[in-house]
Order: structure tokens, then sequence, then C-alpha cells
């Protein structure tokens, strides 16, 4: 990981005051888009963003990969 990178953030320090950053989790677990945002929200506190927006997108995240999930089990013969 570049040390740089990790310490460095645009719009805030909500990521960058922790250890360990959502994009490197995202990257070691290879997470799709949708998956990496839900994470990203689980994971974020940005100050002047209530919690419960956060949770909100965290959920609509997560309401998509089950949409996704029932939809490729259906296609399934």
């Amino acid at each position: 990981m570049n040390d740089d990178l990790a310490r460095y953030q645009i719009g805030g320090d909500h990521y960058a005051k922790h250890r360990i950053q959502p994009w490197d989790i995202i990257e070691c677990y290879d997470l799709d888009f949708f998956a990496g945002n839900a994470l990203k929200y689980l994971l974020r506190r940005k100050t002047g963003v209530p919690r419960l927006e956060d949770l909100q997108k965290l959920q609509h995240y997560v309401e998509k990969l089950i949409d996704r999930e029932v939809r490729s089990q259906e296609a399934r013969p």
C-alpha cells in the first residue's frame, strides 16, 4: 500500500484518519461496485452527514446486491 495515498484524501478526513482504508478492504476482497459502496457507507463517519443517511445509503446498496442475487438464482436452470 502506498502510505502517501492512504493519508491523502479529497473532501475531509472521514477515511484518512483510520489505519485501514475502505478501498484497501474492497481491493483485498475483490468487491464489486455495489458491495464496495455498501462497505464504504458502513465504515464511514463523515462529519456533517447524519449517520442515518449513511445507513440508508448502505441499505440501498445491499438491496441492489440482494436483487442481483435473486435474479441470478432465478436465471439458473
